[in-house]
């Protein structure tokens, strides 16, 4: 996905697409840099969520990776006690592990793009889009953001490894039904062959059609 942002200086070039495997060093930095709100990784730990993840872009603006947003399905091998709440209560989801923008680069709306963009991927495979918002300390700019998103919190619980409060929240993709009727239980039996809908290639994804249908 190409568009063009307006910046405080000039117009900016906005590329939203797949992370490289070369470009996970980048990725882990600008990770481990983002601050109290993201829980910081190790390179191994990227390799084994890389491997795992559904959803992996980043965005590039001229040249230079401004951000990245990871989400992971229901069936990934993933510890994250959030990830596992909403595993035991939901058969099918998008998870949204972390969604990160460099400093040089917020204010220009980058998040809402992710968002548009991971839900465009998630609402043609399942029936929810789900993610957590640290309560401690209280965050009311996420808090709002994902709340005028749509989405809602379905509980709360406290991780021991930090000692934070969180808010899971969960956000009902309607289009879901339409794209079940027309295509998953329609006669194709399958998404059309196109290159937004294609998932990406790793262990972790089964048949698409077959995972969409037990979701619904």
């Amino acid at each position: 996905m190409r568009q063009t942002l307006n910046g405080p200086q000039k117009d900016m070039a906005l590329s939203i697409r797949d992370v490289r495997p070369y470009e996970l060093d980048s990725v882990l930095a600008l990770n481990n840099a983002a601050g109290s709100t993201i829980l910081p990784l190790d390179i191994s730990s990227l390799h084994v969520l890389s491997e795992q993840a559904s959803y992996f872009r980043l965005a590039e603006i001229d040249g230079h990776i401004a951000g990245f947003l990871l989400a992971l399905r229901e069936d990934a091998d993933y510890g994250s006690l959030n990830f596992r709440w909403f595993h035991e209560r939901y058969p099918s989801y998008v998870y949204i592990d972390r969604i990160v923008v460099a400093k040089p680069y917020r204010g220009f709306g980058l998040g809402r793009v992710f968002y548009a963009d991971v839900t465009s991927y998630a609402e043609t495979h399942v029936p929810l889009l789900t993610c957590e918002v640290f309560l401690e300390p209280r965050d009311d700019i996420s808090l709002l953001f994902h709340g005028t998103y749509g989405f809602q919190e379905a509980g709360q619980q406290t991780l021991p490894s930090v000692g934070r409060r969180v808010a899971l929240l969960v956000k009902k993709l309607c289009s879901f039904s339409f794209v079940c009727d027309t295509y998953l239980h329609g006669p194709s039996g399958r998404l059309p062959d196109l290159p937004w809908l294609a998932e990406r290639p790793h262990a972790g994804i089964a048949a698409q059609g077959a995972r969409a249908a037990g979701g619904a």
